[in-house]
Order: structure tokens, then C-alpha cells, then sequence
């Protein structure tokens, strides 16, 4: 019988589309039977690329979806993505209207986001420590001299 599994997945590999129908749906994803007669999952981060909050606003049961094969494991199980049969969408752009004109450099935006969280940090570092002496001051104050 273990032998039978192993042959119905060597049939599949990672890559290939397969059509199937959604046979139950938990909370973190849904099991599917694929036409061959084998079954699947499909994780819910596998879905869509934008995010699910719920399984069920993606899928219905009894639903027929196609999927994309994205792995196989040694013990025969089969993971399915939606998300890999959808072209990726772009990230929003906090530049308006202008970025297409100049694509840009990653590293560029990551040395930007750096910078400017470090200047934030150091200039609230600054904050906590000019009111951590200016509380030790007035306690000091505030002391009757002996």
C-alpha cells in the first residue's frame, strides 16, 4: 500500500499545475483532492499574495481551483500554492506618481529606512535622558540640606 502512495506521487512533481476540488477547510488552510484521486493541502499563506485573514475568503467547499505543485515531501504529502499561479503584485509606492520613471535600488531604500530609524533612536535616547536628569536634578532639589 506504501508502495501505491509512493507511485500516485511520483506522478507529480513540484511545478505542474493540477486541477482540484476543496474537500474541508481549517483555519490554517484547506485539504483538496486532486483528479488523480490524491489529496493535498493548500496553506493558507499560500493562497493569495495579499493577506487572508480567514481560509474561507479564498475558498468554498466543493470549490475547483487550479494550483501549482510547490512540494513534495518524503512521506508522499503534497503542498499546493495558489499564490504561485498569479503573477506577484507590486508593492505600493510611497513616491506617487513618479516611480516608474526611476526604478528604485533596494539597498538604497534599506540605507534610507537605516538612517532615518537611528536618527529617530538617537534623538529619542536623547529625550529620555535629558528628562532622567532633569528628574535626578529635582529630587536633588527637592531634598532638605542636613
Amino acid at each position: 500500500m506504501a508502495e501505491e502512495k509512493k507511485a500516485e506521487g511520483a506522478v507529480l512533481a513540484p511545478g505542474e499545475v493540477v486541477t482540484c476540488v476543496v474537500e474541508q477547510i481549517m483555519p490554517y488552510g484547506a485539504f483538496v483532492r486532486i483528479k488523480s484521486g490524491q489529496r493535498a493541502m493548500i496553506h493558507i499563506s499560500e493562497l493569495s499574495h495579499s493577506f487572508v485573514k480567514k481560509v474561507e475568503d479564498i475558498l468554498t467547499l466543493n470549490q475547483e481551483v487550479q494550483a501549482r505543485v510547490i512540494k513534495i515531501d518524503e512521506k508522499g504529502r503534497i503542498d499546493l500554492s495558489l499564490k504561485k499561479m498569479e503573477a506577484p503584485r507590486p508593492a505600493p509606492s510611497s513616491r506617487g506618481a513618479f516611480t516608474a520613471a526611476a526604478p528604485e535600488d533596494p539597498r538604497d531604500s534599506f540605507e534610507k529606512k537605516l538612517s532615518n530609524y537611528l536618527k529617530q533612536s538617537e534623538a529619542k535616547i536623547a529625550d529620555l535622558n535629558s528628562k532622567m536628569n532633569n528628574s535626578r536634578a529635582a529630587k536633588k532639589r527637592g531634598k532638605p540640606a542636613k
